[in-house]
């Protein structure tokens, strides 16, 4: 059987290599072409692909990832986002992460593994269908987040977004941060860092495939708001997008997903 943990743990030493080789902004920024998500491919995003699709080359699987789309026909669906919070990475923000999620289908709720690695803080999340959730080995789910929304993290946050938005969830969110990562940001939610995530754009599957499992194995409901059918069912593609909001507790989550469909 092969040890995906390890796997993700190789596939973080090769994009750390990558960074080191591409030190700053003026290597890391350039536009090579347009990915399969439909976003410019930067210099530090192909080359962060280029080498997780090495770490996956011989094994038995199919990758989905954001620059090269769909590849190959293995038994085990790999859904990757080589860098979640590439502007922060290429800016030489140290808020940014790989995102990996491993499927025994085509659905969300097909996600078995999920592995997040945040290449500021050198943080290890990792979530396991029906066993649980860590971070750095140690079990999440004993703090929660708070059953009133403290903290909203906001993502996809062009100023257009934040003007339209923001005042929406005045009275519903006290305060909010802009992180620049979702992943992180629903790693956060799932270690009680902060008490709800929405997304302001419509994310894919690479952005949220990971992180989500961490979050509902800690027993946080997710809502793709733009999407009307349950989350379970959301393909694990570059087509579907939809914004997404979690929180700590059913009913803020709808809250927060109501007050930003308005």
């Amino acid at each position: 059987m092969t040890d995906w943990i390890a796997v993700c743990r190789g596939a973080v030493g090769e994009v750390q290599r990558v960074l080191e080789e591409l030190p700053t902004r003026v290597e890391r920024e350039p536009v090579g072409r347009r990915g399969a998500s439909g976003d410019d491919t930067t210099a530090v995003d192909q080359a962060a692909e280029d080498a997780i699709l090495a770490c996956f080359r011989d094994l038995d699987v199919t990758i989905v990832s954001e620059e090269i789309g769909r590849y190959g026909d293995g038994a085990t669906l790999v859904v990757v986002d080589p860098i979640d919070g590439s502007l922060n990475a290429k800016r030489g923000i140290p808020f940014f992460s790989l995102s990996i999620a491993f499927a025994d289908g085509e659905r969300m709720g097909d996600v078995f593994l999920g592995y997040v690695y945040d290449f500021g803080t050198g943080e290890e999340w990792i979530g396991r269908r029906g066993e649980g959730a860590t971070l750095n080995g140690k079990p999440l789910g004993a703090v929660k987040p708070k059953d009133r929304i403290e903290i909203l993290s906001f993502e996809a946050t062009l100023t257009s977004l934040v003007a339209a938005h923001a005042a929406s969830v005045e009275g519903l969110a006290h305060r909010l941060r802009l992180m620049g990562s979702l992943a992180i940001s629903l790693c956060h939610l799932a270690a009680g860092r902060v008490d709800a995530v929405c997304s302001l754009k419509p994310a894919r599957s690479v952005d949220i495939a990971a992180a989500q499992l961490l979050c509902r194995e800690v027993g946080l409901p997710l809502q793709l708001f733009d999407d009307p059918r349950a989350f379970d069912e959301a393909e694990l593609d570059l087509i579907g997008r939809s914004r997404i909001a979690a929180a700590g507790t059913e009913v803020l989550c709808a809250e927060l997903a109501t007050a930003l469909s308005t």
